[in-house]
């Protein structure tokens, strides 16, 4: 009998959900400084170049050559990527704000989006958001737990679990996870061997070595091409597939 383990999704920084917040103040701006706007040349075109970073429990950006671009006075702060919330807001005015230009951030207890200079420039108001189209699709592969190892399955080529040929990878990790992506045949996994942390993809091949203490389980990977890791379990940093630390 198959003893499927079905990967659900962890929201990514679900404090941007200002369907659950009711936000009346005026957009404010913070003053960019030549400093903060300086440099923005893309090293790797696969990936952003406003790269959430953390300083002493403050979020803001830095670019692919780990220049600062936005300074971190924030509580959190997410990829420059789409609202749907916005983009589909009975308010055409606001609908810009939806798109991949700017950023979801929170300041103490608002909600706002910023543009690439770190300009705030909407504030999240419940009657201006509309409501996100459902585009769930199922993954290909799925996790399988066989005498306490994980493997890896094809679910429409997977029958017989005592005929080792139908594993795709065969049960010998003590974790894994199926990371949320746009290609499904190739996705990348969370692995966990020797109680380290790494990526592997469907054909078994090591991308990311086991080498750190926790990988998170997020939409890094979807949103931005990068890995959100840690090697001391306190301070999490991005990789991309070189393992190049942002």
């Amino acid at each position: 009998m198959k003893n499927i383990l079905t990967l659900s999704f962890l929201t990514f920084m679900t404090f941007f959900s200002a369907q659950n917040n009711t936000l009346t103040h005026t957009a404010a701006r913070t003053a960019v400084s030549a400093e903060m706007i300086a440099d923005v040349k893309k090293v790797n075109d696969s990936i952003p170049n406003h790269i959430p970073f953390n300083k002493d429990g403050k979020f803001g950006y830095i670019n692919q050559e780990g220049k600062t671009v936005i300074q971190p006075i924030y509580n959190n702060v997410g990829f420059f990527t789409e609202d749907c919330n916005l983009l589909n807001s009975k308010n055409t005015k606001v609908r810009k704000f939806g798109t991949s230009e700017y950023a979801s951030v929170r300041l103490g207890d608002r909600d706002f989006r910023i543009n690439k200079q770190g300009k705030r420039v909407y504030y999240f108001k419940n009657e201006d958001l509309g409501k996100c189209p459902s585009e769930f699709k199922a993954q290909l592969f799925h996790a399988y737990i066989m005498n306490h190892a994980y493997g890896i399955i094809e679910d429409s080529k997977f029958e017989n679990p005592g005929d080792y040929r139908q594993f795709t990878i065969y049960p010998q990790y003590e974790y894994l996870h199926i990371l949320e992506g746009d290609d499904l045949k190739n996705p990348m996994i969370i692995a966990a061997k020797g109680n380290k942390f790494g990526i592997i993809d469907v054909n078994n091949n090591i991308i990311i070595p086991f080498e750190y203490s926790d990988i998170k389980r997020n939409f890094s990977w979807k949103l931005a091409r990068l890995f959100e890791v840690t090697k001391d379990g306190k301070n999490y940093y991005y990789i991309d597939l070189n393992n190049k630390a942002y």
